[in-house]
């Protein structure tokens, strides 16, 4: 078995990468330490840049399908990593989670209807809604025993006829959680009852931690999968947001040919050559290495936590059950969102204000923690010069 080295530290700078290219355009400093873009600083893997280095040697790149291998490459995985069992059928494309996100609110609602949100949560799901003509719907998430949950009883009162979707974010981010069967049973039920479509972003899905385990949502019950639609791709789990390449499934045939006419209608159905190469050459080789990289978060989720909890326990982390991404409440500093950023950034580090992550978000702080472990204390020690001063 091949050992792989997620210690090793690779220049990314001037890449035109925004992780670090871009600190000095949002933080106006380039020198900071970049904990923020939800991107991991590992080497893609050797079996994905073989594969597109092979296609290479053939100097034509001209217009492509997706043969009938890419589509068994997800089928295979989506049964080894989740016991799903799909078929080629349910299987569309988007160039991303967030452009299906968007296209997926064309295709099943109307100008003024209602999308419900559950904040904080990953924040272009709010311009998605509001760029499309819809009206957001805010369900805030509820803290209990240290973690976030749905709040049921308010998702019954917002809900009216105007309200058509739901959007989901499966592992959820920025708190980590894995969503609880009894959770994602009772959130269908009530979209169900309802006339309510999911759409289900579930980009953290195979980064999962170990004791807990991801629910594609159409698993839950035959309703369930008649009124979904999963949002996935490679990108957060091998690396490769670069390639613009997610996959959808929704295996409710009548909503699936919405969302490709849209799709179709808009001309982005055919694809990225080498995004679609980097997938299938990840999902049929990549289960040793994602095993490793798994390990590997979580020590470095361990160190932090073990680092906070001695040099900064002011500091509340909500533990993740999956993602690189730990969210953290600052609160007991009592400073505003706008000092702790300045201070932050004139320390060096560079993290995700909360507030971003809407209702719910103030107080907090996302920091990513998929990086070579040394970067990891680097920051933790910028963060601990910064809060103690």
């Amino acid at each position: 078995m091949k050992k792989y080295d997620f210690d090793e530290i690779i220049e990314r700078r001037g890449t035109d990468c925004v992780k670090y290219d871009l600190l000095e355009s949002y933080f106006g400093n380039s020198e900071s330490l970049p904990l923020w873009v939800a991107d991991t600083d590992f080497r893609v893997p050797d079996f994905i840049i073989d594969a597109l280095q092979e296609r290479m040697n053939h100097e034509i790149l001209a217009y492509s399908f997706r043969p009938d291998s890419y589509y068994d490459a997800i089928i295979n995985w989506m049964e080894l990593k989740h016991a799903w069992k799909i078929e080629k059928e349910m299987i569309t494309s988007s160039p991303g989670v967030v452009s299906a996100v968007t296209m997926l609110i064309m295709a099943l609602s109307d100008p003024g209807d209602q999308v419900i949100v559950q904040p904080p949560v990953y924040f272009p799901f709010f311009s998605c809604i509001k760029g499309s003509g819809r009206k957001m719907v805010e369900n805030q998430l509820i803290i209990k025993d240290g973690r976030y949950t749905f709040n049921f009883e308010n998702l019954q009162q917002i809900i009216t006829p105007l309200t058509k979707l739901l959007i989901l974010c499966s592992p959820h981010n920025p708190g980590g959680m894995v969503w609880k069967v009894e959770e994602l049973e009772e959130l269908s039920r009530i979209c169900t009852e309802h006339g309510i479509v999911i759409i289900s972003d579930e980009i953290h899905a195979d980064l999962v931690f170990a004791g807990n385990k991801h629910i594609p949502i159409p698993m839950i019950s035959q309703n369930s999968a008649m009124n979904s639609a999963v949002l996935m791709a490679p990108s957060k789990t091998f690396n490769v947001a670069g390639l613009s390449t997610a996959f959808v499934i929704i295996p409710n045939k009548k909503l699936r040919v919405k969302f490709e006419r849209v799709l179709q209608t808009i001309h982005i159905d055919s694809g990225n050559i080498f995004g679609n190469i980097a997938l299938e050459a990840a999902f049929r080789n990549g289960y040793n290495w994602l095993t490793q990289l798994l390990c590997y978060l979580e020590n470095n989720y361990k160190f932090l936590e073990d680092f906070i909890s001695a040099k900064l326990p002011q500091i509340k982390i909500m533990k993740p059950e999956a993602t690189f991404l730990v969210w953290l409440n600052l609160e007991a500093y009592e400073l505003s969102e706008k000092e702790l950023a300045k201070r932050l950034i004139d320390g060096g580090v560079a993290l995700n204000n909360g507030s971003k992550f809407g209702t719910g978000g103030d107080g907090y702080f996302r920091l990513n923690f998929g990086c070579p472990r040394s970067v990891l204390e680097e920051g933790l020690l910028k963060i601990e010069r910064v809060l103690k001063k």
